[in-house]
């Protein structure tokens, strides 16, 4: 089955208002769903994108509104490349200490994420993604 019917690059900067980022995140997905067929693949896509961009307006920018998150995709014939950026200082990322049995409420996204990713790299204010088709 063929999943891409052309590549697709898109960039694209939101301010940190969840209700911004909503309608903005949803356009997004409107425009790789012409791409991307595989609804498997659009429902993981949509969960990645959800979770980093609101994990950059949220713990990145602290909500602040004059702060953005850029968002840069990039979809080729067997892969799909995410990349989310605060304006935050950056964190040190370590998923092998997320402890599932500690029902804290935050912390889960970026362990859903790299789990969905075939490739996830963190670098300071940055988090890529990478998913191959």
């Amino acid at each position: 089955m063929d999943v891409i019917i052309l590549s697709f690059k898109f960039d694209g900067t939101v301010c940190s208002d969840l209700h911004i980022i909503k309608d903005f995140v949803e356009d997004v997905l409107d425009k790789l769903n012409k791409v991307i067929k595989d609804e498997s693949v659009m429902f993981d896509v949509k969960l990645i994108l959800n979770e980093l961009v609101a994990n950059g307006a949220i713990h990145g920018n602290s909500y602040d509104r004059n702060k953005y998150v850029n968002i840069f995709i990039n979809v080729e014939d067997d892969f799909i490349r995410i990349e989310v950026t605060d304006e935050g200082n950056g964190f040190k990322c370590d998923l092998k200490s997320y402890d599932p049995l500690n029902l804290k409420c935050s912390g889960r996204g970026l362990v859903i994420v790299s789990g969905l990713s075939d490739e996830f790299y963190v670098e300071k204010n940055k988090i890529t993604s990478v998913k191959y088709l």
